[in-house]
């Protein structure tokens, strides 16, 4: 039947709408307690990318001769591809366990064959770690892991130009201590199985190889002597050279002498052109640091053969080539003029003499770079500000900009919505929304400096929400204003450090040196050096309230670096890592050091505890990364322990429930893999026993207070989780990955609720979170379509339940506390587990016409198969719920279950209740004038289609001319009368701007009035409600002008079609 034509002031129906999108289902869910939920329970939690954009990249390739795709490999960010020449990109890699990408080939012979290596070998503090080699054969659809699974990282992979199975892959080991499983493999099968065909030892790895261009039975290959632990690096020793196969990789040679480097050689990297592949390029590390061996003078940077690597000769000593060569040492020779050299180094830098002389380019930390073989003009860079490329050979360059940024930490604000605070590797502190409520994205522009820099804290001050403390290298600390922008320095020490070992210094600040805002107290800041110190007047001074609280180990406090000397306070030892006051007790203060020890004071400072001994089955020198004090009992705290940069990746997890006199392991069966080593431990402000863990590539939950975990990862990709936070308002799951940026994970009110009694019911309603009424914001200028934009969150409240059992479907209602009908949700294909739908605030839609009938005066627009098609102007018109509560009703087969919603007004509105109702109501008369509308035009349309129908059965005939004829006048008059509420001349579709050529009607009218009087809390314009009346006497003369033609002319036409023999017309199905 169709809708009741109503008048004004008469009864709306209610409409049912489909709004089901399940959210955290598992694949099963026959578990009935928290302590054995299946491993897959949390499969689908849906996270979503929020930003900053980000920064860096450590492989770039192109399918050669196809100037469309590229393929970026991001430092822990997995694999992007571009098909389109680098306008847009998509991450192809983010299913896969490793992220951090060291190496990309695409195979000559058959673009489709992509390897990725894993692992970075760019070092400086804060990399991480792969496991093996992948391959995919359809361009990076899909990906196979394919082995070499404890290599650690991977400088380079060489496929044969004519057999994409042959691929040699130079695998550098993880460089945290000797280590068999590293140097340079060859499969000749593609990958099943491996040969190890160089091995220089087990303190060095392959960082590089390269083939002849018109050989490739001609090679050369780059080992690498390497360590990195906690307190430094050391690059060169007996085992780096330089190495020659002459037969396919089967033998090597290692090259000395011949005008190589007499002495001790570190990192190389190699280059070599088709042009003339009897010339070769080594950028080779040598000794510049007399404390590492003895120094008469710098040996050089660049040496080049020109007789395929019999004789060699140093070109070239500026350390510009390769400034820091432990985190560079990649070049790249034009495949078409041997002449033509790029360095990849701290600046970009290029020769035209064979690396002579050269000119800078351009800055950014540059890594690698690929140039198309096939068209050499083409090419591509990746640095720390992520991609740039060329295709005019480097007269001008594209930066496309990527969601790969390395976020340390994460903190949110109290602002409604909440605002996101971290420091970002290799570019600025940002501070951004969690909604931009402008639209569907979370624009780049969005995000801004907050003071500090790329390492590090950004702390709001939740109190005031307009100061936030920034860190920086250096112990660089600064106050910044948002809402001024401006930026204080207050920095505890402010004598630079740089270029001094941590021994030398009075403070020693590392690289990511701890920042803590108190609980009580907005204005009370700590900030760690081996000494705890704090700050009560906005930094204007700072106090020493701690000892050294390190094991102050002068030996690991010495420059390092090997043969060049290299970052100093990444590297800083004895220093403290962790600080955290806790929120139940004050005074009890927890410590945790780069060097293994954890302290704790109950007095503010005054004294001091070492609980370290407490610790059982604590391996010495970890990193305390994160201390986590309960905020539900003042003894109990959680603790991180990360040994990875000594070897060790198992995940050290400790809990204590006595102010740190005895600890418990609680990482029991957190899965073991290169990957597992723990960042950070958060315990839910909701539910003590539930926590929150981050490893090197996943997110864990636990229910029972660290005694088992299961998988939180969901969508998100394996980035490293740096860190995580719970914004305690809107009860979001907030991380910051070290290489993809920040994500939340909405509501996670259902998580937070499970329990073993819902576990056991059939079916159960979770208490929902307050939902914000959010006014809709102007929107900046942004690029679409960017794939670095974030996303926002679905708009209104979220209704989460648990089902035992799969079912079809289900209904959720929505009453007022009143019990007015507000909105019916059906949810359709529900699973077993948890489930959420999504109600948008909004009442049920008005009814929307159906059109039988071909456009008038354009029959090429016809109602198609479906015997109807949509009104081209108008739509429904869907009133927005006022703040208030409101009764949610779940109905799953015959079960009900009912619950409270809280419907909050956005903090930026002044619009009062009374102003709100008075639109609602508005907004509710113009729903039922549509509904009346639409039910008109559709009772026409009707009577229009059954006179077409029968004009077109009575054709031809002439005894039935005067039908045709009094038919024709009839359906003169629907016209018209239609025409007063829709133009039917209009086509819709893609001639959307028709109303311009015919004015707007009735129907179309209402939906624009709505949407006049909508986008604020305030009442509706004076103007607006004598436009409403204006509409309402259109619609009562239109619904006059039907009774008048139904019960006349209508009547009377039927009447004749009865007389001879013809079934009458009906205005309704």
């Amino acid at each position: 039947m169709p809708s009741p034509i109503r008048r004004r002031h008469r009864p709306c129906s209610l409409s049912l709408a489909i709004a089901c999108a399940s959210v955290l289902t598992p694949a099963t869910a026959s578990s009935q307690s928290l302590s054995s939920l299946p491993g897959d329970f949390f499969a689908s939690a849906d996270y979503r990318h929020v930003g900053p954009v980000g920064n860096r990249v450590s492989a770039v390739v192109g399918e050669p001769g196809n100037g469309n795709v590229y393929y970026v490999g991001a430092a822990s960010g997995g694999v992007f591809k571009s098909e389109d020449a680098g306008h847009s990109w998509r991450p192809v890699f983010d299913g896969q366990a490793a992220q951090s990408i060291g190496a990309l080939a695409v195979a000559p012979s058959d673009p489709n064959v992509v390897w990725a290596g894993t692992g970075e070998a760019f070092i400086r503090s804060n990399v991480s770690i792969g496991n093996g080699v992948y391959r995919s054969t359809d361009g990076g659809e899909s990906w196979t892991h394919m082995g070499l699974d404890e290599t650690g990282r991977v400088g380079r992979i060489a496929i044969h130009p004519d057999n994409p199975d042959i691929v040699f892959v130079a695998a550098t080991g993880h460089l945290y201590g000797p280590q068999e499983e590293r140097g340079l493999f060859r499969t000749e099968d593609g990958g099943t199985t491996w040969e190890r065909v160089l091995f220089s030892g087990v303190n060095s790895g392959a960082v590089d190889v390269v083939m002849n261009p018109a050989n490739p039975r001609i090679m050369f290959a780059a080992t690498w002597q390497m360590q990195m632990w906690t307190w430094g690096r050391e690059s060169g020793g007996p085992e780096s050279g330089l190495w020659m196969s002459r037969d396919a990789g089967d033998t090597w040679t290692r090259l000395e002498g011949n005008g190589l480097p007499r002495g001790t050689m570190g990192k190389i990297g190699l280059g070599v052109s088709a042009d003339n592949p009897d010339r070769v390029f080594a950028l080779i590390e040598t000794n510049s640091n007399r404390n590492f061996e003895p120094l008469d003078d710098h040996e050089g940077t660049l040496w080049r053969s020109d007789d395929g690597g019999a004789r060699w000769t140093m070109v070239n000593a500026d350390h510009a080539l390769a400034q820091r060569p432990l985190y560079y040492s990649r070049m790249a020779v034009a495949p078409d003029d041997a002449d033509e050299v790029h360095f990849m180094s701290t600046v970009y830098t290029k020769s035209l003499d064979g690396g002579v002389t050269f000119s800078s380019i351009f800055g950014g930390d540059n890594h690698d770079m690929w140039i198309d073989p096939l068209l050499p003009d083409r090419m591509i860079i990746g640095n720390d500000g992520g991609v740039r490329i060329s295709t005019n050979r480097g007269r001008n360059w594209y930066q496309p900009l990527l969601p790969i940024a390395q976020m340390y930490h994460v903190y949110t604000d109290t602002k409604v919505p909440y605002n996101l605070y971290g420091n970002r590797q290799d570019g600025a502190s940002r501070g951004g929304p969690s909604n931009s409520l402008s639209g569907g994205s979370i624009p780049i522009s969005a995000f801004k400096s907050v003071g500090g820099c790329e390492s590090g804290f950004a702390i709001p001050d939740t109190v005031t929400n307009d100061v936030v403390w920034s860190g920086c290298y250096e112990g660089i600390l600064d106050r910044h204003q948002p809402s001024t922008g401006i930026t204080r320095t207050v920095s505890v020490w402010p004598d630079n450090p740089e270029g001094w070992s941590a021994g030398d210094v009075q403070y020693r600040f590392q690289w990511t040196f701890p920042i803590a805002i108190s609980p009580y107290d907005g204005e009370t800041v700590y900030a760690g050096s081996q000494h705890v110190h704090r700050t009560t007047n906005g930094g204007q001074s700072w106090d020493v309230i701690s000892p050294d609280l390190t094991r102050n180990d002068l030996s690991k406090q010495q420059k390092t670096g090997g043969l060049t000397t290299e970052d100093v306070s990444p590297t800083y030892a004895s220093v403290l890592f962790a600080i955290a006051e806790s929120s139940v007790e004050p005074g009890l203060i927890w410590t945790g050091s780069n060097d293994g020890l954890v302290q704790v004071t109950r007095d503010g400072g005054t004294t001091w505890t070492d609980v370290t001994p407490n610790i059982p089955d604590l391996p010495e020198w970890g990193t305390v990364s994160n201390v986590e004090p309960s905020r539900f009992a003042g003894g109990t705290a959680y603790i991180t322990v990360d040994f990875h940069q000594l070897g060790n990746t198992d995940p050290y997890v400790y809990r204590t429930s006595d102010y740190g006199a005895s600890w418990t392991s609680i990482s029991g069966d957190v899965p073991r893999s290169v990957f597992s080593y723990a960042h950070v431990i958060r315990e839910d402000p909701t539910r003590a026993g539930l926590l929150y863990l981050g490893t090197e590539n996943s997110v864990f939950a636990s229910y029972n207070d660290g005694e088992s975990w299961i998988s939180l990862q969901g969508d998100l990709p394996h980035a490293p989780a740096h860190w995580l936070t719970v914004q305690p308002h809107f009860n979001d799951l907030v991380i910051a990955t070290y290489g993809r940026g920040f994500w939340i994970l909405d509501d996670i009110t259902a998580i937070q609720q499970l329990t073993d009694e819902v576990l056991a019911s059939s079916v159960h309603l979770f208490e929902p979170r307050p939902a914000y009424r959010f006014l809709p914001r102007e929107s900046p200028n942004s690029q679409p379509g960017d794939p670095a934009a974030g996303e926002n969150p679905d708009y209104g409240a979220s209704i989460n339940f648990y089902l035992a059992e799969a079912e079809g479907g289900g209904t959720i209602t929505i009453e007022t506390e009143a019990g007015d009908p507000v909105r019916t949700l059906r949810a359709g294909g529900l699973q077993a587990g948890l489930n959420r739908v999504q109600w948008n605030l909004r009442y049920d839609a008005s009814q929307t016409p159906r059109l039988r009938t071909p456009a008038l005066e354009h029959s090429h627009r016809d109602v198609g198969p479906s015997g109807w098609r949509s009104a081209p102007d108008g739509g429904a018109i869907r009133p927005l719920a006022v703040p208030g509560r409101y009764r949610v009703t779940l109905n799953i087969a015959g079960e009900e279950q009912t619950t409270w919603l809280e419907g909050l007004q956005d903090p930026a509105s002044d619009g009062s209740a009374t102003d709100m109702m008075a639109q609602l109501d508005l907004h509710l008369e113009l729903r039922e004038m549509s509904d009346s509308t639409a039910a008109l035009i559709d009772r026409i349309e009707w009577a229009r289609k059954g006179l077409m129908d029968l004009e077109e059965r009575v054709r031809g005939e002439a005894r039935y001319s005067d039908v045709v004829e009094a038919g024709e006048a009839l359906g003169q008059l629907l016209m018209e009368l239609e025409m007063r509420l829709f133009d039917l001349r209009l086509t819709g579709e893609s001639a959307r701007q028709d109303t311009i050529r015919w004015p707007r009607q009735l129907y179309a009218k209402l939906a624009s009035l709505t949407g006049y009087s909508s986008g604020t809390d305030d009442a509706p314009t004076n103007q607006a409600n004598e436009i409403q009346e204006v509409y309402s006497q259109w619609l009562e003369e239109s619904l006059d002008m039907w009774d008048e033609l139904s019960a006349d002319e209508l009547a009377r036409f039927n009447r004749m079609l009865v007389e001879r023999g013809l079934p009458p017309i009906v205005s309704e199905p």
